[in-house]
């Protein structure tokens, strides 16, 4: 029985009725499935820039395949736009937001079903927090990836114009070279186009069965992406027939195949967070080790930005995400059993693709010469992050650093010191106070990191933080340090000068003070007033979980 017969059946039930026909039901509609089309169509990014139209297409098709579409907004934030500023403490936010906001309209209205439609980072994870709380027929809509910008013949991405800030206080390029970047860096529609955190949320989602196969690397202005919206609806309206939910789809062994699936790509720290998130959510007992036992097992097989040469659409037209499954799973990597919204296995899916890469590109590498041998996503550990910290370790040439801390309490003190050039090789800059409570809201430290490959040091100091990294960051950094120094992580007990190890080889993450200091440190420590006692901010700092529990605010405690 569908949920909305609750409200379409009985005399009793004529209010609700009438309110329905106000909006457009006739009787022959009131025995069809009530969908939401939860669209979080903005001007403020371009990343949902291109979504009203995919929302059209999406109700067209609920409606000839008869159900009943009903919109409703979403809200969303640019991280790009917010990035090194105080709003962008509302990115990490926005998703418990947009989670909360879909399952409040969904729920209250009794829809049988959700098609979510979104395109910047946490738009994805928001939205499948809502469907595994929900557990309705559910499916996700990529707004799509930008297409790369073009200077002087080479692919832009907004990451380059963090990096030429970094190049033009080092010297390396000029102010018109710097304008010139920022003009062409982001010729329209779509989100970030490397293998940041948007396209890394959207193959992990293509890859946990919840939207379409190929739609995660489609570009947001190619007609095939209006036409993807219209087949996700038709596919929602059957799964719906056919009682398929989002707790059918996400089990551990998907998980497991979606973690897979980001090391091979070279995706973005921020899926840690996320995708932890989803699962405890799911009750999927999932853990931030199993990302380092994946790890050990799956290798990097995409040359794609921000460390390797080529963007998403690149990976597109080289096959996505089903090219990349395939070969994890002819060498055992991925599980075939899992289904998808369309009820099909993997396997099944897959049937069609070939098992190794096309000769005639150079996106994704044969698994028998990967970029490199083990995944990327790494998870160190050690005196300074006893829960766990993320660091990204593709690209580095020298993944071992012991060196003298540089502490930064805010973000913008860091970047202030990085700009002025009084970071050196071989120091180890710690950015705190950054986390998920003492952010609040766990900024992401793309301005810093850019700014430290801009002037050619990304290979010569370390960064490490209880803040975040954009999925355009790379270099030896190190984020979610957990505990935060806000809650009294041994981050915030470290002094200027303190030597720090950072091995990436051995998952360790460092202080190198006696254990009797530490805790003479820890005695004297005193926990700071909280920067927001009220508004978003300061309910999310009062709610919020540890990072390495995926910062979510809605923990149930075992």
């Amino acid at each position: 029985m569908l949920r909305s017969s609750a409200i379409t059946q009985g005399i009793q039930r004529s209010p609700n009725r009438a309110m329905l026909r106000a909006v457009g039901f006739n009787d022959n509609d009131f025995n069809k499935p009530i969908i939401g089309i939860a669209n979080g169509y903005s001007t403020i990014t371009p990343c949902n820039l291109g979504l009203n139209h995919l929302a059209s297409c999406s109700e067209d098709a609920i409606r000839k395949s008869g159900g009943m579409p009903q919109l409703f907004g979403t809200i969303t934030v640019s991280d790009g736009i917010s990035m090194g500023t105080e709003g962008m403490k509302y990115s990490l936010v926005s998703r418990e937001v947009i989670a909360d906001a879909i399952e409040t309209a969904c729920n209250a209205q009794s829809m049988d079903g959700v098609l979510a439609i979104g395109g910047c980072d946490k738009n994805m994870p928001g939205a499948m927090i809502a469907m595994a709380r929900m557990n309705i027929p559910s499916i996700f809509v990529y707004g799509g990836t930008i297409k790369p910008g073009k200077l002087d013949g080479q692919d832009l991405t907004v990451v380059s114009a963090f990096e030429a800030v970094g190049q033009l206080t080092s010297g390396k390029i000029d102010k018109d070279k710097l304008i010139n970047i920022e003009k062409n860096a982001c010729p329209g529609a779509g989100s970030c186009g490397g293998m940041f955190t948007a396209n890394t949320m959207s193959a992990a989602i293509e890859t946990l069965g919840l939207s379409l196969p190929y739609s995660s690397t489609m570009a947001a202005e190619d007609e095939e992406k209006a036409k993807s919206a219209f087949a996700s609806a038709e596919i929602l309206v059957k799964a719906i027939k056919e009682n398929i939910r989002p707790l059918d789809l996400l089990t551990k062994d998907s998980f497991e195949n979606a973690i897979s699936v980001i090391m091979a790509i070279g995706g973005s720290t921020n899926a840690v967070l996320h995708l932890l998130a989803i699962a405890r959510t799911a009750g999927i007992d999932l853990c931030i080790d199993d990302f380092e036992k994946i790890r050990q097992k799956v290798p990097v097989i995409c040359d794609l930005k921000p460390s390797g040469r080529y963007v998403t659409v690149d990976l597109h037209r080289a096959g996505g995400i089903p090219q990349v499954m395939k070969i994890l799973l002819s060498k055992g990597l991925i599980h075939g059993h899992c289904i998808n919204i369309e009820g099909k296995t993997i396997t099944e899916v897959l049937k069609e693709v070939p098992s190794n890469p096309s000769p005639n590109q150079n996106v994704i590498r044969p698994i028998s010469d990967p970029l490199y041998k083990k995944g990327h996503l790494a998870i160190l550990k050690g005196n300074l992050a006893s829960e766990g910290s993320v660091a990204k370790v593709s690209g580095i040439k020298k993944p071992i650093l012991t060196g003298p801390a540089k502490v930064f309490e805010s973000e913008e003190d860091c970047l202030s010191a990085i700009l002025n050039n009084k970071i050196k090789e071989g120091d180890v800059v710690v950015v705190r106070y950054e986390g998920p409570v003492g952010g609040p809201g766990m900024r992401e430290m793309l301005a810093p990191t850019s700014a430290i490959v801009g002037q050619g040091l990304g290979d010569k100091v370390a960064l490490i933080t209880d803040g975040r990294f954009s999925g355009g960051t790379y270099g030896l950094v190190v984020g979610h340090v957990a505990p935060e120094a806000a809650v009294g992580g041994t981050i915030g007990l470290v002094k200027e000068g303190d030597s720090i190890t950072v091995d990436a080889t051995k998952a360790l993450i460092q202080l190198n003070v006696n254990d009797q200091e530490i805790q003479n440190r820890r005695n004297q420590w005193a926990k700071p007033k909280a920067k927001y006692n009220s508004g978003t901010l300061g309910k999310y700092a009062r709610l919020v979980s540890s990072s390495s529990l995926g910062a979510v605010t809605d923990l149930i405690e075992d």
